[in-house]
């Protein structure tokens, strides 16, 4: 008895009606309601695996790594010891392999401290705005991290790893998570100054994960993004028949190729782009802003103006539900000095960390007031971290190295305790003092994704027949930042 295709597929079980009722997909496999779903919209929003505290990130990265014994981390010991040789004491275990050798101690003489808040934290005189916000951080003073050069430990502050190929923090959530906005990219990054930060666009990739999650970078200035508008000439309507058309195209390509990720991410971008033809403008468009919050983020000052407006945009950018807001602080638009367009203060410390803490001091404390004020402040974390810190000795007599065995970092949003500091560093705050307290970035991505409703362990994506997920094959959630 001869039998035809059709027969076949419909008494065999396997037609697609059969296919999706068994959860099967010939050439894909097994799917669930999510899996289908991005199938069809990558970007499409997904549930956490269980109630986040927050929804959305900004996350600030102090590019060049400040010395944060001159911010945060008050020793009265160094003061005494300064000018003298580093006690053995404070060196064991440690490889002090850095480019400087170790010197004899240093603090600055312009340094002056005070507490701040019920918290009774401590702030130097660098930073008198963000010290008003003392009872609303959440403070890490056991940060640690591997390696000791700006490109390698800035890739494992974003991916978690020293080597490029991994997705960064960024890519992960919006993978997991989704859009909350599909007219505007789910992961933003932003900078200030004329150049594009150290190492580039490997530090929002998306890696191994699909090219869809990647970071979308937003130039600094008064037009972020290039090539937005619409050609004067050419009608929307014109415009979305050309995308139609093109989509169809593409999509006989796409077919044959189901797993070219580069193919599908060129194609949602150009979707996106035109939606955000509409969308974008608003979010970045500060014109609307009034004085009052123009100058609560600095933007009446040169020299912090330009990363308050970055920070500004940040905000209006997380208003509208984009998920991760990568920042990476840059340079005033009135500085000429090479030495001090990032936090890299070899030399010169008291210079270059006046005009760097000048420059995000006022916007960050902005920032922190905004969000509270509109009520997003508990559905949001701002994350303040660098790559490293820097060392209690000197450096060429007015500067400090670089130093990975302990420095403060901080948080701030829902689902932390407000005015908390978790660990310390020793007495001239070199190293993590309990080595059990010290804070990895593995340990820093696992408590972001927890306050996302993200199980570090269970976000996963199957590379290569391994299953990779965010923090490697180490991290824990510091619970004792938890509220």
């Amino acid at each position: 008895m001869s039998i035809n295709r059709r027969d076949f597929l419909l008494k065999s079980g396997l037609g697609l009606g059969a296919a999706a009722a068994t959860g099967f997909i010939p050439g894909i496999g097994y799917i669930n309601a999510a899996t289908a779903a991005e199938l069809v919209d990558p970007l499409a929003a997904k549930q956490p695996h269980f109630p986040g505290k927050i929804k959305s990130v900004i996350w600030l990265h102090q590019n060049g790594a400040p010395s944060t014994l001159d911010l945060y981390d008050y020793k009265p010991e160094l003061e005494r010891l300064a000018g003298t040789p580093v006690p053995a004491s404070f060196l064991k275990g440690i490889k002090t392999s850095t480019q400087g050798g170790v010197s004899k101690l240093f603090a600055s003489k312009q340094r002056t401290w005070k507490q701040y808040g019920q918290s009774g934290a401590w702030f130097s005189n660098l930073l008198p705005n963000l010290a008003q916000h003392a009872d609303t951080l959440t403070f890490i003073k056991s940060s640690v991290t591997v390696g000791a050069t700006h490109d390698i430990s800035i890739l494992k502050l974003n991916t978690g790893d020293l080597n490029p190929g991994r997705p960064s923090l960024g890519a992960w959530i919006t993978y997991a998570l989704g859009s909350l906005n599909p007219d505007l990219p789910p992961y933003v990054v932003l900078y200030n100054g004329e150049q594009e930060p150290s190492a580039g666009s490997v530090n929002w990739s998306s890696g191994f994960l699909p090219a869809v999650y990647q970071g979308t970078a937003f130039r600094p200035g008064e037009s972020p993004i290039l090539y937005l508008e619409r050609p004067d000439l050419r009608s929307a309507a014109q415009q979305r028949a050309s995308l139609d058309l093109l989509k169809q195209l593409n999509r006989f390509g796409g077919d044959r190729r189901p797993s070219d990720t580069e193919l599908r991410a060129r194609l949602e971008s150009y979707e996106l782009a035109d939606r955000m033809q509409t969308a974008a403008p608003a979010a970045v468009d500060l014109s609307k802003e009034s004085e009052a919050t123009l100058k609560l983020y600095g933007i009446d000052d040169p020299t912090s103006e330009s990363y308050g407006k970055v920070l500004l945009r940040a905000r209006r950018l997380v208003e509208r539900g984009v998920r991760f807001v990568q920042v990476v602080s840059g340079y005033p638009s009135n500085i000429s000095d090479q030495e001090r367009r990032s936090w890299d203060a070899h030399s010169d410390l008291d210079g270059n960390h006046a005009t760097q803490a000048r420059m995000v001091d006022k916007p960050i404390a902005g920032l922190l007031t905004d969000l509270k004020a509109l009520g997003l402040l508990d559905t949001t974390l701002v994350v303040w971290a660098s790559e490293f810190s820097r060392t209690s000795w000197g450096e060429s007599g007015t500067g400090r190295d670089h130093n990975p065995w302990g420095y403060t970092q901080w948080m701030a949003g829902g689902g932390l305790k407000a005015g908390f500091t978790y660990g310390e560093t020793d007495e001239i705050g070199l190293q993590v003092a309990d080595k059990e307290k010290g804070v990895d970035t593995y340990d820093l991505h696992a408590t972001v994704l927890h306050l996302m409703g993200l199980d570090h362990l269970k976000t996963t994506f199957l590379n290569n027949g391994r299953s990779e997920r965010p923090t490697v094959v180490y991290g824990k959630v510091v619970k004792e930042l938890l509220a």
